[in-house]
């Protein structure tokens, strides 16, 4: 039989040939590519070769082009659908979708402008995400114009900016401008919402989570930010007991492992179901294996200034070998090479140290500084002031990390177990008598100038996880007396200052109620703190010697536990925080951020059960039940619950306070 050459086979000869053509364009772009990449590296080498090559900046420029073309090469996709017919001449897996909507992923190959979920589960639902941009676009804003610096003036000195290592509430304002999580809450909704991740599916019984990289993310350097910089972080470098990141392993011990799927898509497979395996682990911030893992454990544990992420804002000079070190300002500038839609309108951020009051203020008038957080009295002094006001804006608002304050009784032995010396406080009663002989609204009143409320426990008593039925304990000097003397305190020699009476292995009889009380120096605050406190605890026969320290110290007190009471404060990075981090008993160990050393077995079992109750409504009733306990306990004694306050120079632009609290990142200078 004679077969006849048609029009339709005239047709499909020509799309072949087409589809050939195309492809063999593709092979003649991959090899430009690679000539150029190999263009760049021999570049590259001549300039280590010559010990110079213009500096840093410029082997960082070619770095950064050398990982672009890499990424070029490893993603470039050329398809071609013809009647339904998909040929490709890619190396990736080709985009797949669900025949019934692109919200759940399938093996079917995807259409124009259909998502790709070849990295998804199949039949599981994917949260796709938009990529970052500002909640109030700067641009939008009159007055708008680019370029600038702002300063922020800080009250105390930072240990260290080095991530996960550091914990103060300073150093976290530095590193959310830096390092990025895969995914924030939205500073308006208070959403989850992805940063690093484009999108993520969360098992429904909340065993495992699989989270998608944005392929657009970046550090600094140019590196793309892949799935193994994540896995690296959870695994080895928080995870990794000799280096000092107790703080965040205490809150991420549900996470059993982290499996790299592909480039670009990391699952964490959890231990159990806890309610913040999908926030907190969103919040991950993900940092630069090739910088990080290079170093030895002992080096990152000695560091102060190792910084360095994917953020909008980079440290202006980070070098391992001559690291920021406390005193200094700490300068970051705008990541040029930032990956996201929407870079920053300021060029540089500063943060500067004045730990006295009175001189940060000063500082502050004189044009030293753009923002500054108050102390209560200036705050009272100057809401008013017109001629202040007229230079000046002053906001305050309650947000989601509106803290507390709080003086924390060393509840086990003084240095730790097992040769450390007991204090007065390891027995309850003697830490109830202490929050009963502190009038907690006077101090309100005249220490803090009517600024906040009293607290009665380790939440905002706006919270729904606030047990609306506890009252703070009243304050009651007979009560505080009753209370010590059933404790063994009482003074029967008639020297005005209580002995113990008993003997046993706490302390010896006769031994004196004598404790030292460890304070940053914050000018008149401080003082009118230990003034108040020495004279009420004189009154009750108790000798308290304050001990005045920097707050760069309180760090490494803490983790040696060498003190007997102090004063700080907490501020909430979620809109419900896990309370493992600070009262479970295991965040005694390991340098945890239990360093009062309060071991309750009730409050831990309690802490245990919240976590694992995935009901929002009966996850409330045991946190209720865990607000009991450390109110009966008083491991603290929680002085007050106080708003944001900040004076802001009214030539920052774009200044909007959110539930999160303030976006820096935001803000301009404005035009003249």
């Amino acid at each position: 039989m004679q077969n006849r050459f048609t029009f339709k086979d005239s047709m499909l000869f020509l799309l072949i040939g087409v589809v050939g053509l195309l492809a063999f364009l593709s092979m003649q772009a991959g090899d430009r590519l690679w000539r150029e990449m190999q263009k760049l590296e021999s570049k590259m080498s001549d300039i280590e070769r010559s010990g110079n090559g213009g500096g840093s900046a410029g082997m960082d420029d070619v770095r950064r082009e050398l990982a672009e073309l890499k990424t070029a090469i490893a993603s470039r996709p050329i398809n071609v659908h013809v009647s339904g017919v998909a040929a490709s001449g890619t190396a990736a897996p080709a985009p797949t979708v669900d025949s019934l909507s692109d919200d759940f992923a399938s093996d079917t190959p995807a259409g124009d402008g259909a998502r790709d979920t070849a990295w998804a589960r199949p039949g599981v639902e994917v949260a796709w995400q938009e990529t970052p941009a500002f909640t109030t676009s700067p641009e939008s804003v009159p007055g708008y114009a680019e370029g600038g610096e702002f300063t922020e003036i800080f009250g105390a000195q930072l240990p260290r900016i080095t991530p996960y290592l550091s914990g103060d509430v300073y150093s976290r304002r530095i590193l959310d401008q830096v390092v990025e999580p895969l995914g924030a809450y939205n500073s308006e909704t208070l959403a989850i919402e992805g940063v690093l991740a484009d999108a993520w599916q969360f098992d429904p019984d909340g065993m495992w989570l699989r989270v998608h990289l944005n392929p657009r993310a970046a550090f600094s350097d140019g590196t793309p930010v892949t799935s193994e910089d994540v896995r690296w972080t959870v695994e080895d470098f928080i995870k990794n007991t000799r280096i000092e990141a107790e703080r965040s392993r205490s809150t991420l011990d549900m996470i059993e492992r982290v499996d790299v799927v592909d480039d670009r898509t990391v699952e964490f497979v959890f231990n159990k179901a806890v309610f913040t395996n999908l926030d907190y682990t969103l919040g991950i911030a993900v940092l630069p294996k090739h910088v990080y893992g290079a170093l030895e454990e002992s080096e990152i544990n000695q560091s102060t200034g190792l910084l360095m992420g994917s953020g909008p804002f980079r440290l202006e000079v980070m070098d391992v070998e001559n690291q920021w070190s406390p005193g200094e300002d700490v300068v970051v500038v705008r990541n040029e090479r930032y990956w996201g839609d929407q870079k920053p309108s300021l060029e540089s951020m500063r943060f500067k140290v004045i730990t006295e009051p009175t001189a940060a203020l000063v500082g502050f008038r004189n044009g030293d500084g753009d923002m500054l957080t108050p102390s209560s009295s200036q705050y009272a002094e100057l809401r008013k002031d017109s001629d202040f006001l007229r230079s000046n804006a002053i906001y305050k608002w309650v947000n989601m990390r509106s803290g507390y304050s709080f003086i924390g009784w060393q509840c086990g032995r003084r240095g730790g177990p097992p040769d450390g010396d007991w204090t007065p406080f390891h027995d309850k009663r003697v830490r109830r008598a202490m929050t009963m002989l502190l009038d907690r609204e006077q101090m309100i009143r005249n220490i803090y100038a009517g600024v906040g409320v009293v607290s009665t426990g380790p939440n905002s008593p706006s919270a729904p996880s606030s047990n609306p039925d506890i009252e703070p304990w009243p304050y009651d000097l007979d009560g505080a007396k009753a209370l010590l003397k059933e404790a063994g305190w009482e003074d029967l020699d008639g020297d005005g200052i209580l002995e113990y009476q008993n003997d046993d292995e706490y302390f010896s009889k006769g031994t004196p109620f004598k404790f030292e009380f460890t304070i940053t120096n914050s000018g008149e605050t401080s003082e009118r703190i230990i003034s108040y406190l020495v004279s009420q605890c004189s009154e009750m026969g108790i000798v308290c010697e304050p001990r005045v320290v920097d707050w760069s110290f309180y760090s490494d007190m803490l983790k040696r536990r060498d003190f007997d009471a102090m004063i700080m404060g907490w501020s909430a990075n979620a809109p419900e925080s896990d309370p493992r981090q600070i009262w479970h008993n295991s965040s005694i160990l390991d340098q945890g951020d239990n360093f009062i050393q309060w071991d309750s077995q009730d409050a831990s079992d309690l802490i245990d059960q919240g976590r694992g109750t995935m009901s929002r409504d009966e996850r409330m009733l045991v946190w209720h039940d865990f607000h009991s306990v450390v109110h009966d306990e008083q491991p603290y004694t929680f002085i007050r619950v106080s708003p944001w306050i900040r004076f802001i120079n009214r030539d920052v632009g774009n200044v909007q306070t959110y539930p999160i609290g303030l976006q820096p990142g935001e803000f301009f200078r404005v035009a003249e």
